[in-house]
């Protein structure tokens, strides 16, 4: 069992959801991202979504967009963000998940990145662009070197896609809790959980939902049906918000701090 599985037994075992976190790898800047990685894992993140910025991020809302545009103009680059996990992971075992979009991915290479990333100590991938059908050159290797690999499911996924996800995912699902970008407002956050919860159950698997979770409130609404919850778009915007690099650190642990608090199944 990997960090990651590890991180959502242990959740289970203390009556609660794991808190997976996003943040945006180089923003403000790398050397931030390791502190900020190091604070949210303090205040109580289970999992961390270390994004990789990408020009086109077509899955992202305005907030997660700038960010991602903040962090190319520093020059951040997916080698850099493998840098970023060696170095961290000597200050912290948080699971750390590779969170992006194909493109990056292949440019880069998939065996290449697969060794790189497990020499730096990353956990796994979750590519938002690629589906579980066309996911074998990365999937297979990252397997094979102890790595996971996430798949995404949506309220649109047919049956055959939400099977497919069940047979592939290794260690949780990340459920989409609506069409659009992160960021957005869901319209019915509880049916949302209650659809993952009942999708948790028919596959067997952990799911955990994002997009639209926001507050300690949402984390409350959606905790008591799956085991983890994720939240992105609000960290973010605290970071962006925040003077100062050091503000940022701080304004994050804060948040994480708050959101822990709607985890607890009562």
């Amino acid at each position: 069992m990997g960090r990651i599985a590890d991180a959502f037994a242990r959740a289970r075992t203390e009556n609660r959801a794991a808190l997976v976190i996003y943040l945006c790898a180089g923003d403000p800047d790398l050397k931030t991202t390791e502190e900020l990685i190091v604070a949210a894992a303090e205040a109580g993140a289970d999992v961390i979504e270390l994004g990789v910025p990408f020009s086109d991020p077509t899955a992202d809302g305005p907030a997660i967009q700038r960010a991602a545009e903040r962090s190319l103009r520093g020059g951040t680059t997916l080698a850099k963000v493998l840098d970023t996990v060696r170095v961290v992971r000597r200050r912290t075992n948080v699971p750390i998940l590779l969170f992006g979009y194909y493109n990056p991915i292949l440019g880069y290479g998939e065996q290449r990145l697969v060794d790189d990333a497990a020499q730096s100590g990353a956990d796994g991938f979750l590519v938002v662009d690629l589906p579980p059908e066309e996911s074998a050159g990365l999937r297979g290797p990252a397997i094979e070197k102890g790595l996971d690999f996430i798949p995404l499911l949506a309220p649109t996924s047919s049956p055959e896609r939400i099977a497919q996800a069940g047979r592939v995912a290794t260690s949780f699902i990340y459920y989409v809790s609506m069409t659009g970008v992160t960021g957005s407002q869901a319209t019915d956050l509880r049916s949302a959980a209650e659809r993952a919860g009942a999708l948790q159950r028919e596959l067997g698997r952990p799911v955990a939902l994002g997009f639209g979770v926001k507050t300690t409130g949402d984390v409350a609404t959606v905790a008591p049906y799956v085991d983890g919850v994720v939240v992105g778009s609000a960290v973010v915007r605290a970071i962006e918000d925040a003077p100062t690099p050091e503000a940022a650190v701080t304004a994050a642990r804060a948040l994480v701090s708050e959101l822990v608090k709607g985890l607890p199944r009562r």
